[in-house]
Order: C-alpha cells, then sequence, then structure tokens
C-alpha cells in the first residue's frame, strides 16, 4: 500500500500542469520560428513586428506561470519519482 495516495495525485496535477505550460511556451516559439522562417508565412501578416510581440506576449505570460509554479512548489520538482511502499 502506498504512503502517498493524496500526494501522488498532487504531484501528477502539479507536473502536469508544468508540462501544460511548457507545452504552450513550446507551440508559440515554434509561431514564431515559423513566422521567421516562412515567406508564405510573411505574407499572410502584413505587421509582422506586431504578430511576433503578440506571440512574445502569450510566451511570456505562460513564462511568469511557469516560474511561479517552479517557485512555490518546488518539491515536487526537484525529488525522484520514487514512491515509498509499506507492507
Amino acid at each position: 500500500m502506498s504512503i502517498r495516495t493524496n500526494v501522488g495525485n498532487r504531484d501528477k496535477l502539479l507536473k502536469s500542469t508544468e508540462s501544460y505550460l511548457q507545452g504552450n511556451i513550446d507551440k508559440h516559439k515554434a509561431n514564431v520560428d515559423n513566422l521567421l522562417d516562412n515567406n508564405v508565412a510573411l505574407a499572410e501578416h502584413p505587421d509582422i513586428i506586431e504578430t511576433i510581440e503578440k506571440e512574445l506576449d502569450i510566451i511570456a505570460g505562460y513564462e511568469d506561470k511557469l516560474n511561479v509554479l517552479l517557485k512555490y512548489f518546488p518539491k515536487v520538482f526537484d525529488k525522484n519519482d520514487k514512491e515509498l511502499l509499506t507492507d
């Protein structure tokens, strides 16, 4: 029997939140890369700087949330994924 049943669910939620936030950061970084590297994408966005700025604003929001998560819940992300078991 595990002694970390509720803690395990809490940790899963926090780690899932971390993955969600990082995934959104990666998504919007890819959008900026695509805008910079793809001439067709440039034609669809007449004000490319404004479009990039919007993407950066979105990234900053997710990054702020990720930093808060890591700051206030560091134990979840620092510990090993090993679980103690009792008899």
